[in-house]
């Protein structure tokens, strides 16, 4: 979805545009209770501890958790130097108030306005994923900030080297870094910063949580029980978004064709004759598509994991994404063409994308309204408390070039 003030810049870029009403659920509030001057270590113990529905954390032998670390990789998380030209965060893409996702592009924009061809997937409880990225091109936070830093459609660095160079020459970070580590900034360091910030984005805890794994009866609504009841039963969602009887992280962490891919693709071959666009909240229009083409980068083929594979079996195959806190991180798919959870369920209610290879789950469901109401409310049950401390503790410090 495009809201006014990212409207010329998303057509420019070409990013996928989702319909109206993409916002499922407000977003969360920060809370200065949570942000306090021990953040840091706050955020360490959260790291640390049990969450109630997620199993244990898993911190690299090599990279244990510590309260210099995080608040290092935070600065580095919202620092714009790091990009070619100043104008670039981990952040822009991954706004703490918008569930460290992006609310209002389809694909995430990076310098320039030059367009990635994927929408950019939250971060919280990034550090039980393995892989990473939509096609798992990679697999340790320490290693996966590489990518962005010199991707021309993201920070367009010209070499990972340059990032450590000018860091080493910024007089506020050589302190911080002999505080974390005992020695100045390089590439394994820089990673091992952002590798500490990111997993401390850990929180479980929802109303399903509290129901499921914490013997509270009252805690989920009969809607949403009957949901769940569909997810792991007729429509069959939980046998890629696996639940177990201790814990659930909502993906299998598996790759599959779903028949979405196809689908994109088949569109982007012969587009419509107009786009939708939400130029303000209420405020839509069809916009000629020939004139969207006219500003607009081409739009690129994407096969998913078979681009990091080359094994043509994994063409059109994607990660399947966690669904923790799914109500607060629209749009959705690879490719953020579906704007809202009434888009998706639509999706797989009538079969995906309907192409005879893909995988044979995904079929019509015959689902009925009501049916798709449970499911829409169980998918919401899925929101943690403490998002709101997340986003307090990101923004405890103005960036330093805002």
């Amino acid at each position: 979805m495009i809201r006014a003030a990212a409207a010329v810049l998303a057509l420019t870029a070409a990013a996928s545009l989702p319909g109206p009403g993409a916002a499922d659920a407000p977003l969360p509030v920060p809370a200065d209770t949570c942000a306090d001057a021990d953040w840091a270590a706050a955020a360490r113990d959260r790291s640390l501890a049990p969450h109630l529905g997620l199993p244990p954390l898993i911190h690299p032998p090599d990279n244990p958790p510590t309260a210099e670390k995080i608040a290092l990789g935070r600065k580095l998380f919202f620092d714009r130097r790091l990009s070619i030209n100043g104008t670039m965060s981990c952040a822009m893409c991954h706004v703490p108030e918008q569930g460290f996702a992006n609310r209002e592009l389809a694909t995430a924009v990076g310098v320039e306005g030059r367009s990635n061809r994927r929408n950019a997937p939250t971060l919280i409880n990034v550090g039980h994923l393995d892989p990473l990225f939509h096609d798992g091109r990679d697999h340790a936070l320490e290693t996966q900030f590489v990518a962005p830093l010199v991707a021309r459609n993201e920070m367009a660095n010209p070499s990972a080297g340059r990032v450590v160079a000018a860091l080493n020459g910024m007089p506020d970070y050589r302190p911080l870094f002999d505080r974390a580590f005992g020695a100045p900034a390089s590439l394994d360091r820089i990673g091992m910063a952002l590798g500490a910030y990111q997993r401390s984005l850990t929180v479980g805890d929802s109303a399903f949580d509290r129901w499921r794994f914490g013997g509270d009866a009252g805690a989920l609504d009969t809607a949403a029980q009957r949901g769940f009841a569909l997810f792991t039963g007729r429509a069959d969602c939980a046998s890629c978004h696996t639940v177990g009887a201790a814990d659930a992280l909502f993906t299998d962490q598996g790759f599959h064709d779903t028949g979405y891919g196809r689908m994109r693709e088949a569109q982007r071959q012969a587009p419509p004759p107009t786009l939708t666009v939400e130029v303000a909240p209420g405020v839509v229009h069809e916009v000629d598509f020939d004139i969207v083409r006219a500003v607009a980068a081409p739009r690129f083929a994407d096969l998913g994991r078979y681009e990091v594979t080359e094994d043509p079996a994994d063409r059109w195959l994607f990660r399947t994404p966690s669904l923790r806190n799914v109500g607060l991180t629209p749009p959705y798919m690879h490719d953020g063409a579906l704007g809202t959870l009434d888009d998706v369920l639509d999706f797989y209610n009538r079969g995906g994308g309907g192409h005879p290879d893909q995988d044979p789950r995904i079929r019509p469901l015959g689902l009925t309204d009501r049916d798709l109401r449970d499911l829409k409310a169980f998918l919401a049950s899925l929101t943690s408390a403490g998002i709101d401390c997340l986003v307090a503790e990101a923004r405890r410090h103005r960036p330093d070039n805002p």
